[in-house]
């Protein structure tokens, strides 16, 4: 009883005081990530041992994974972290889709007076996957957004940010930084971007291996992550609190951005980078049995991405193409 005292008075603490930071031009703050194994956690990552590139999977993090079957070309699994302050219990959901057996698509929803309005409830009855997608600014996705093969917002810019591009046969793309700029890939189908890159190559960026580069690299949150591995498969990584039995699971507590880059290495993802987490950070999964899986979040969205059985339309790749659809219009 004592120790969920403890736990509650910490979870409270956090809320109204924030997680501590470090101080500016230092190393990363102290932490450590464990994996709950065979009954036992068993530490897998330090912040002062963290590897700057990640050249295979953790054997840790491979042994405490079962992997299910959700349908052709996908598999999903849960794993329990413990981390360090607010992020001391972790339930991250694993998904990994075949770009080849699926379909992929984006799809937007806004209200009449173009705010947005995709939540799951608006994911494609067909989907067999749905999450939200990039980052956004105020009521618009952040950076560049291609839908039907037609541009609707212009690239964004930066040195971390990320373009996750379909085109029109079906192929998909990975473009790092300004690569969207100089050498843009023909015939479009779908396109959004995101920051900031957790991973390049394996490697992590700079700005993630130490405080004082531009970015919060002691925040703690709720992350959603999009990743790459070697052979092209996706995986999406969505973390949710995992203390109480989860019935906090929505709490915008969870794992700094320099942990969520550990996790995605340590899985295998050679390429991997952050969506919009927090309380927008949601997912649908249908699995092999038909049951749908929801782990929802407290915001409406503008973006989303989604998979489609095999068998749907190649068209369906495209996307809408109506990047003002307002919620309740159909199809």
């Amino acid at each position: 009883m004592i120790g969920v005292q403890r736990a509650i008075a910490y979870v409270l603490g956090a809320l109204l005081l924030g997680a501590p930071g470090s101080p500016t031009g230092v190393a990363l703050p102290r932490s450590t990530l464990a994996v709950r194994t065979a009954g036992a956690w068993r530490v897998w990552w330090r912040a002062d041992r963290a590897p700057e590139r990640w050249t295979e999977p953790n054997s840790a993090l491979a042994n405490a994974i079962s992997w299910r079957a959700a349908g052709a070309g996908m598999l999903w699994s849960e794993i329990e972290l413990a981390g360090s302050g607010e992020a001391w219990r972790t339930r991250v959901v694993l998904v990994k889709l075949d770009p080849r057996a699926v379909r992929l698509r984006l799809d937007t929803a806004f209200t009449a007076r173009l705010t947005p309005a995709w939540t799951l409830t608006r994911a494609d009855p067909h989907a067999v996957f749905a999450v939200n997608a990039g980052q956004f600014v105020q009521a618009l996705p952040w950076g560049w957004v291609v839908l039907g093969g037609r541009q609707f917002l212009a690239p964004g810019r930066g040195p971390l940010s990320v373009a996750v591009v379909m085109d029109s046969s079906g192929m998909l793309h990975w473009l790092r930084g300004n690569d969207v700029l100089r050498h843009p890939p023909t015939h479009v189908a779908w396109a959004f971007e995101s920051y900031p890159a957790l991973l390049d190559s394996g490697v992590v960026p700079e700005p993630l291996r130490a405080n004082g580069h531009g970015l919060d690299v002691a925040h703690r949150d709720a992350r959603l992550a999009l990743g790459r591995l070697a052979d092209g498969t996706l995986l999406v990584a969505l973390t949710r609190f995992g203390a109480f039995g989860g019935t906090l699971g929505p709490v915008p507590f969870g794992l700094t951005t320099p942990e969520m880059a550990a996790l995605m290495g340590a899985l295998g993802s050679r390429d991997a980078v952050l969506l919009d987490g927090g309380i927008s950070a949601q997912m649908l999964l249908r699995d092999a049995s038909g049951a749908t899986h929801h782990w929802r979040g407290l915001r409406e969205v503008p973006l989303a991405l989604m998979a489609l059985p095999g068998s749907v339309a190649r068209s369906a790749t495209a996307g809408s193409g109506r990047l003002w659809r307002p919620a309740g219009s159909g199809d």
